[in-house]
C-alpha cells in the first residue's frame, strides 16, 4: 500500500510532464491542445514502434486506427444527400442540400482534406462533419475528394486524382447532374489538401480547352513549399502541437518517396544551398524577407547556405516541382488564379507557406483575403466536435464559410 501511495503521484507527475508543453499565451484552449498533442504523440510513437518491427507502415498503422474509430457509413440525412461515386476512377463523397422551389441551380465546392498526404479520408466524421455543415450553410453541392494516400502511391499520384476528380466534376454534363451552377463553383482544402487544391487550379487555369473553369480558390493553411524549412513561422513554431517542425519534414519525405535519412539535410536548406543550381532560379519566388511584413518576421534570420547537395535535389527532383510545390510557380501562372481567400494562424510552421502566397499573388493582380488568426493552430478548423472541440474551430471555420457565402 506505502509503495502505490508513493507510485501514484510519480506516475502523475511522469503524465504531466509528458502531456505539459510551453505555449503562447494567445493559444485558444492550451490544457485541450496539449492534451490532444499528448495523444498524437502516443499513437504515433506506437505506429513508430510496430514500423521498426517491420510489421507494418507506421502511416499504414495510423490511418488504420484514424479510420477505425472514425468512419462513417453513407447515409443520407433529412437535410443533407450523402453519397459515395466516382470520377474518373477516384473515390468521392457528395453532399447535397434539398432542392427549393424557388431555384434552378446551386454553387458547389470542391474540397481535398488535409493529412499530410497520408492520413484521414472524406468518410472520417471531422471531414464528413465539415463537409455537411458546408453545404447546409451555403446551401451547395460539396464534393469531397479521397485521394489515395501514402504509402499506397506517392506524389504525384495524389495530385493526379485531385486533378482528375476535379476536371471531371467540371464536366457540364456532371454539373448538370447535380445542378450545379457552372459559375459558382469553388475548389478548396485544409493543409495537404490545400496544398492540392492550389497545384490542381494552378493546372486547370493553364488548360485552354476546358469548358468550366473555378470562380475561387480557398486555402486552409495550406502547405505550398518544401524549400525553406526556416521562414520565420517554421522557426518560431518548430516544437508547437499537432504539426512540429520535424513532423512536417517527415510527411515532405514520405509524399515524394525519400528517405528519413534526408531530415537533417532538409532541416537546414542543404537541399536549396547557393551552389544547388536547380534551386537558384526559385530563390525569389521564395525570399520571405522581402514578401513578409515586418510583424512576421521580428528578428528571425534566412538560413541559406553557402554549400549544400545537389544530390539531394537530383534524387528528389519533386522538391522543386511546382506539382507538389504551388509556391514556386511563375508570376505567370498565377496572374490566372482565381480570387483566393487563404486562411493562416499565427501558432502554425505553415504561416508563412500561405501569407507568402498570398503576397505573391496579390502582386500578381489576383483579388485576395489573407484571414489570419493569432489564437489558432494547424488543423483547427476540423476540430469542433466532442472530444476534440476547440473554440479555435468554431471561429475559423465560421469565418472561412462565411467568405465563401460572400463570394461564391
Amino acid at each position: 500500500m506505502r509503495a502505490a501511495w508513493v507510485l501514484l503521484p510519480a506516475l502523475a507527475a511522469l503524465s504531466a510532464y509528458y502531456v505539459y508543453l510551453p505555449l503562447p499565451g494567445a493559444v485558444s484552449d492550451p490544457w485541450k491542445l496539449m492534451l490532444l498533442d499528448a495523444t498524437f504523440r502516443a499513437v504515433q510513437q506506437t505506429c513508430h514502434l510496430i514500423h521498426s518491427l517491420r510489421l507494418s507502415h507506421h502511416l499504414t498503422v495510423l490511418n488504420y486506427l484514424i479510420c477505425t474509430f472514425d468512419k462513417l457509413k453513407s447515409v443520407s440525412s433529412e437535410d443533407i444527400k450523402i453519397t459515395d461515386a466516382v470520377f474518373d476512377g477516384v473515390e468521392v463523397r457528395v453532399f447535397e442540400p434539398p432542392s427549393k422551389g424557388d431555384e434552378n441551380l446551386k454553387r458547389s465546392v470542391v474540397y481535398i482534406h488535409g493529412g499530410g498526404w497520408a492520413l484521414a479520408s472524406a468518410r472520417t466524421s471531422l471531414y464528413n462533419n465539415l463537409c455537411r455543415i458546408m453545404a447546409e450553410s451555403l446551401n451547395a453541392v460539396v464534393v469531397s475528394v479521397d485521394y489515395r494516400l501514402v504509402p499506397e502511391v506517392w506524389f504525384p499520384e495524389q495530385y493526379h486524382d485531385a486533378l482528375r476528380a476535379t476536371k471531371h466534376f467540371l464536366q457540364p454534363d456532371v454539373l448538370a447532374e447535380y445542378s450545379v451552377d457552372p459559375s459558382r463553383i469553388a475548389i478548396s482544402g485544409d493543409s495537404a489538401g490545400g496544398n492540392l487544391a492550389a497545384a490542381v487550379c494552378q493546372q486547370l487555369s493553364k488548360d485552354e480547352d476546358l469548358p468550366v473553369r473555378p470562380k475561387l480558390q480557398a486555402l486552409i493553411y495550406p502547405v505550398l513549399q518544401a524549400f525553406d524549412f526556416n521562414t520565420p513561422s517554421y522557426q518560431q513554431n518548430m516544437n508547437m502541437p499537432v504539426l512540429p517542425r520535424y513532423v512536417m519534414i517527415s510527411y515532405w519525405i514520405d509524399y515524394i518517396n525519400g528517405n528519413y535519412d534526408l531530415a537533417r539535410e532538409l532541416l537546414v536548406n542543404n537541399h536549396t544551398a547557393l551552389n544547388v543550381g536547380p534551386a537558384l532560379s526559385f530563390r525569389t519566388r521564395l525570399n520571405w524577407t522581402s514578401l513578409l511584413p515586418p510583424s512576421f518576421k521580428k528578428n528571425y534570420k534566412p538560413v541559406v547556405q553557402a554549400t549544400g547537395s545537389a544530390a539531394i535535389v537530383e534524387r528528389l527532383p519533386a522538391l522543386l516541382d511546382v506539382r507538389a510545390a504551388p509556391l514556386l510557380a511563375d508570376d505567370a501562372t498565377l496572374a490566372r488564379q482565381p480570387r483566393t481567400y487563404v486562411l493562416i494562424c499565427e501558432n502554425d510552421v505553415l504561416r508563412d507557406d500561405g501569407a507568402m502566397y498570398a503576397a505573391r499573388l496579390e502582386r500578381a493582380g489576383v483579388p485576395v483575403t489573407l484571414d489570419r488568426f493569432h489564437d489558432c493552430f494547424h488543423g483547427c478548423m476540423i476540430f469542433t466536435m466532442w472530444p476534440t472541440d476547440f473554440s479555435a474551430g468554431v471561429q475559423t471555420r465560421n469565418s472561412y464559410i462565411k467568405w465563401l457565402d460572400e463570394n461564391l
